[in-house]
């Protein structure tokens, strides 16, 4: 890592408590952790990485910042009205064009002139949550606190379709690689939703709470069970194939889901987390696509392998407690049998002894995650209560 420029930015780079290594050697490695800091003192909210590996990161009060990979803020500003940039995405094939939300507006930036947008959208209701950009750049989606999603066409910057079926706040909404006109979307109703943007209705939801309820019947009420709180929804994944994605939840859970047309199953779930898990991300551009990285508000960041709980095949069909919402007479996988419920059950018990190949003490609740290549080598980002963003090295990988 480069030092810091007088003026802009302060690094520092430390070990200690904030950057112990836990898991099956916790206290016999230390991670080195670099610190940068913007000027504006903020807390940052949320981060992004472009193709070219610059940084975005949204902060408290309207502070946009746009990072070099070496830790240096190459561009500042306040976005006007002064209110928190919740989330910040790159556009896939204009690596240069940067969506900022904050409040109900989404503001569009070049980051090559970062002064003030070039163009905004007020087509929201209510505070943007989350945003995402497909892989052709058409289509902008804006997951907001009513629990709608409006998905902008870019090329007229026009509302193409307004989603609406979350009774609560839709916490995250993603696009899926490879499939431009597909999304997946979760929210604190404990749903999770898979869109085609030709359709104003879900063509799949599964209630994380169905699958908790699963649980606890064939535990028996409780043999051997904790209780946690309720897996409200907080972020989705895809990894790059397109099919197979990540649920982080409240109850310090993270699911893994198979998606196989127009619905999707439960492939694995697994706990790391003693508390909510407020990110998940891929990490696409490692040496296999089922690297995953997730943060928590147990203040942890976890770097996971789930290659081996992903399957490589699927036999028959699938068996799923989801409904299809494009029909009136659905069913909630009731017909499902209960020796397969039972198997499911099991592999979701067996899947606590999964030890995280790098569990990191941050020391703060997280905000957000991502990861950056810098000189060939991968660094994860974390965002968290204060204004800085950590940055910690992932070698060997």
């Amino acid at each position: 890592m480069a030092g810091p420029r007088a003026g802009t930015v302060g690094e520092r780079r430390e070990t200690g408590p904030g950057a112990r290594m836990a898991g099956p050697r916790a206290g016999t490695v230390g991670i080195m952790v670099t610190k940068w800091t913007a000027g504006d003192l903020n807390p940052v909210l949320c981060l992004d990485v472009n193709s070219e590996g610059l940084v975005a990161s949204g902060a408290e009060k309207g502070a946009l910042t746009i990072w070099n990979s070496q830790g240096g803020a190459i561009g500042h500003l306040n976005l006007g009205g002064g209110d928190a940039v919740t989330c910040v995405s790159f556009s896939h094939n204009h690596s240069n064009i940067l969506y900022a939300s904050h409040s109900e507006t989404v503001s569009v930036l070049d980051i090559r002139a970062f002064e003030e947008p070039s163009d905004c959208f007020h087509v929201n209701e209510d505070e943007i949550n989350c945003l995402s950009v497909n892989e052709t750049g058409s289509h902008l989606a804006a997951a907001d606190d009513s629990g709608s999603i409006k998905v902008i066409e870019l090329a007229s910057k026009k509302v193409s379709r307004s989603l609406q079926r979350h009774s609560n706040i839709c916490s995250c909404v993603t696009f899926r690689p490879q499939r431009p006109q597909s999304l997946l979307s979760c929210g604190l109703d404990m749903q999770v939703m898979l869109w085609n943007l030709q359709k104003t209705r879900p063509l799949w939801t599964v209630n994380l709470q169905d699958l908790v309820q699963e649980e606890m019947e064939e535990m028996q009420q409780g043999a051997g069970c904790q209780l946690f709180n309720p897996p409200l929804a907080h972020f989705t994944t895809v990894a790059s194939c397109g099919n197979i994605f990540a649920c982080g939840a409240e109850d310090g859970k993270i699911r893994l889901f198979r998606v196989t047309g127009t619905r999707f199953e439960l492939e694995y779930g697994f706990r790391g987390h003693s508390l909510g898990v407020s990110q998940v991300h891929f990490l696409n551009s490692l040496s296999h696509p089922y690297w995953l990285i997730s943060g928590g508000n147990d203040a942890k960041v976890m770097l996971w392998d789930v290659s081996e709980q992903i399957k490589t095949d699927v036999k028959g069909p699938l068996k799923s407690l989801g409904k299809k919402s494009a029909s009136s007479t659905f069913k909630k996988g009731l017909g499902v049998g209960r020796s397969d419920r039972g198997a499911k059950i099991c592999k979701e018990n067996k899947a606590n002894s999964i030890l995280p190949k790098l569990s990191i003490d941050h020391g703060e609740k997280v905000n957000w995650i991502s990861a950056v290549d810098i000189k060939g080598s991968k660094y994860i980002l974390v965002a968290d209560q204060t204004c800085q963003i950590s940055v910690y090295p992932l070698s060997g990988l």
